[in-house]
């Protein structure tokens, strides 16, 4: 029964790894707002990998390896991302998704312990 739930834990990791590979995929993500444009998909980006982040602490349950592997697939994304018309890859985007990584591990560290127990134990 354990292996099931660790098996389904790194199975939401896997699968919202495939949700950021596919927005990778996407040429050229404008929505023509200018300085906003830039703000909203900074904030996507920070958003997308805290969210990762999160699934890889219930994963691993370490913070220290869920923010490495978090970086980690933060750097794979912006070298794929080179290959994407429209798109490039950045090593401060590397540096925007770590941020986010960050503040998804504090968000999750701030959790009352009750809470933190039960979703780890799922």
């Amino acid at each position: 029964m354990k292996n099931c739930r660790a098996r389904t834990r790194w199975l939401f990791v896997v699968l919202w790894a495939c949700v950021i590979y596919g927005f990778s995929s996407i040429p050229s993500l404008s929505t023509h707002l200018g300085t906003w444009d830039l703000i909203l998909r900074k904030c996507a980006h920070m958003t997308e990998y805290a969210i990762l982040a999160w699934l890889l602490l219930r994963a691993c349950r370490s913070y220290r390896l869920a923010f490495v592997l978090a970086v980690a697939y933060a750097g794979t994304d912006e070298f794929h991302q080179t290959f994407v018309r429209g798109r490039h890859g950045t090593p401060v985007d590397v540096g925007i998704d770590a941020v986010g990584a960050l503040i998804g591990l504090a968000l999750c560290a701030r959790v009352p312990r009750r809470l933190r127990a039960w979703s780890t134990e799922r």
